[in-house]
């Protein structure tokens, strides 16, 4: 471990137990976003901390027409308005994936709205897609990619709250047009279970026009879909299908859960903790289930993301194994800090170095 991973890891624990796990979680979460938005520009420090996270050369892939530097990167959830990609990208994430972003601006559901599940290393989040429209997201996407040492980026996607299930396609292709030329990849997102009647849209009805229309609408632009936990397995073999059918150029496997099964934490407060999606540990066993279905039902060239439950290099590892071709993380970073993409990239180059 080099001496700013283990200094900086040391710190984040002391503060998280003294600090962050005592407030607000949702207030937690913007204080070090700010900390992560300005580390770029803090002479020397930026630097020594993006030398050390950077990833190993041996695990870049290029999948979807894309370089990417590395396999593993951020899921959408974390940056919701394209702010950070730059500090993230110091911070050792290969590629970012922004978002969810609506085209309308919205502030997402009433506080309190995220919910810590310490014993488990999960969280619950009932946020509602709080961003501030795809026209203020093009323009930092469109400073964002001028920067040459910058993460590959995809955005994330999702139907405004005031725009009806039955019109939600001319809303998808609004956000769409905005964003596909600033992106690396759209992921199209009809999973989140915190927008009344999303989930809807993953029927093959409603999703195959949709599906359609955002793929023609982003032109070179890759599309994939971002899909539920909590399908059938004859929903993942069907959605798989109809991705490759319809051309997109992935599968983003999985979204966060309704499931409230197996968790340490107390059943009271689990309950006070109200509705919203569970993500963290204790999603992993069931996402990866998810991975291997749909990497089953789709060609081998075919870009298949996992999330859901991913911790550490050796959940990395377990992922690619079972036909992942990029992994993403979010809620560990949340528990494990700042260095927890520079600890990965560090522990991937000591594996593909002995192999």
């Amino acid at each position: 471990m080099s001496g700013v991973e283990s200094l900086v890891r040391a710190g984040y624990g002391v503060v998280f137990r003294n600090v962050f796990a005592k407030m607000d979680p949702e207030r937690a979460h913007h204080l070090a976003f700010s900390v992560i938005r300005l580390l770029p520009h803090v002479p020397f420090l930026g630097r020594a901390v993006e030398r050390s996270a950077r990833p190993s050369a041996e695990d870049g892939i290029t999948t979807m027409g894309i370089h990417f530097p590395s396999r593993f990167g951020l899921a959408a959830g974390f940056d919701k308005d394209a702010r950070a990609i730059a500090g993230l990208g110091v911070l050792g994430f290969g590629h970012v994936e922004v978002g969810t972003i609506t085209a309308r601006a919205q502030p997402g559901n009433e506080r309190p709205r995220l919910f810590r599940l310490i014993a488990d290393r999960a969280l619950i989040n009932r946020m509602g897609f709080n961003n501030h429209g795809a026209v203020k997201a093009a323009g930092r996407l469109e400073r964002a990619r001028r920067n040459p040492g910058r993460p590959v980026i995809g955005v994330n996607i999702g139907k405004s709250r005031v725009v009806s299930v039955e019109d939600a396609v001319e809303d998808y292709l609004e956000s769409t047009r905005l964003l596909a030329p600033f992106a690396d990849y759209l992921a199209v997102n009809v999973s989140s279970p915190n927008t009344p009647g999303l989930r809807g849209l993953q029927e093959l009805d409603q999703l195959r026009p949709l599906l359609s229309a955002v793929h023609d609408a982003a032109g070179r632009t890759p599309v994939l879909v971002k899909i539920a936990p909590d399908l059938t397995d004859e929903q993942i073999d069907a959605i798989a299908g109809l991705a490759v059918e319809l051309g997109l150029s992935g599968v983003i496997a999985t979204n966060t859960t309704i499931e409230r099964t197996g968790l340490t934490t107390p059943d009271d407060d689990v309950r006070a903790m109200g509705a919203g999606g569970l993500s963290g540990a204790p999603l992993g066993e069931r996402s990866l289930e998810v991975l291997r279905r749909v990497r089953a039902a789709v060609p081998a060239g075919f870009c298949v993301i996992a999330v859901g439950g991913v911790t550490s290099e050796a959940d990395v590892q377990a992922r690619i194994a079972a036909g992942a071709t990029l992994v993403q993380g979010y809620t560990a970073f949340l528990y494990e800090g700042p260095t927890w993409a520079m600890r990965i990239n560090r522990l991937r180059r000591k594996r593909l170095r002995r192999r």
